[in-house]
């Protein structure tokens, strides 16, 4: 892996991580606009982007864990685990050039989706909701590495307060990303190249979630979504046309 491209996963690994940790989500969105470009495979970017993400969501469910409500995160973290492993063996299968235009597609739907419905829309913490918002995310989180914004709407609908949104949703991509991990090592998409990546990222993962952690309670929320919103919708069109 050359310096250059060494350089790249640091400073994308940077960025993810202080987004994640400001937000809640937004470590997949951020950095596979540009991983799929750095790796040899689309498989192999998407275990590198889980490996990454796993370790942000250790430090900050670790803190954390005490307003984990474990109620409302079994049901869709299983029905995540089980629709992912399906669309992780999906992924070792398909042609690349396909997945590319559908995560640009994909990008591009749910940065219009945040900034026109996100708001409006208000989810209970019922079993039906749960199973379809898991049965979404796991389609997302195996094909393209980015399970968030289905199972973000449902955490910031059914939680009370800030620290438990964010505990519920970093322990909810801890143990999913433990879990991808795993499917894609079985379908051969753990390689040197992704070790020496992670490697790369995890200096970088430490330096944005500290970052992230300073900013957290003087950022607006609000700016700062709208602005992630933004670049993902810039980065669906720009993976479109590349």
């Amino acid at each position: 892996m050359s310096l250059p491209v060494i350089s790249l996963i640091f400073l994308m690994s940077v960025g993810a991580a202080f987004v994640q940790r400001v937000s809640g989500f937004g470590f997949g969105i951020f950095i596979m606009t540009m991983l799929p470009f750095l790796l040899p495979t689309y498989g192999e970017a998407t275990a590198l982007s889980g490996l990454l993400a796993l370790v942000t969501s250790l430090f900050i469910t670790l803190r954390l864990r005490r307003y984990i409500p474990w109620r409302k995160l079994l049901p869709i973290l299983f029905t995540f685990l089980v629709v992912s492993w399906m669309a992780v063996m999906a992924v070792a299968g398909a042609p690349e050039h396909l997945l590319r235009i559908v995560l640009g597609i994909a990008l591009m739907a749910a940065s219009l989706y945040f900034f026109l419905l996100s708001h409006r829309i208000h989810l209970p913490a019922s079993l039906g909701v749960q199973i379809g918002m898991g049965t979404l995310s796991g389609i997302m989180g195996g094909l393209f590495g980015m399970q968030g914004p289905p199972a973000v709407l449902y955490f910031i609908s059914t939680t009370s307060t800030k620290e438990e949104y964010m505990a519920i949703a970093q322990c909810y991509f801890l143990i999913g990303n433990l879990f991808m991990t795993a499917y894609r090592a079985q379908a051969g998409f753990l390689t040197p190249a992704v070790a020496e990546g992670w490697l790369s990222g995890l200096l970088g993962v430490a330096l944005g979630t500290m970052l992230g952690a300073k900013v957290f309670h003087r950022i607006p929320l609000p700016l700062l979504r709208r602005i992630i919103y933004l670049y993902m919708g810039l980065s669906g069109l720009l993976v479109l046309l590349s």
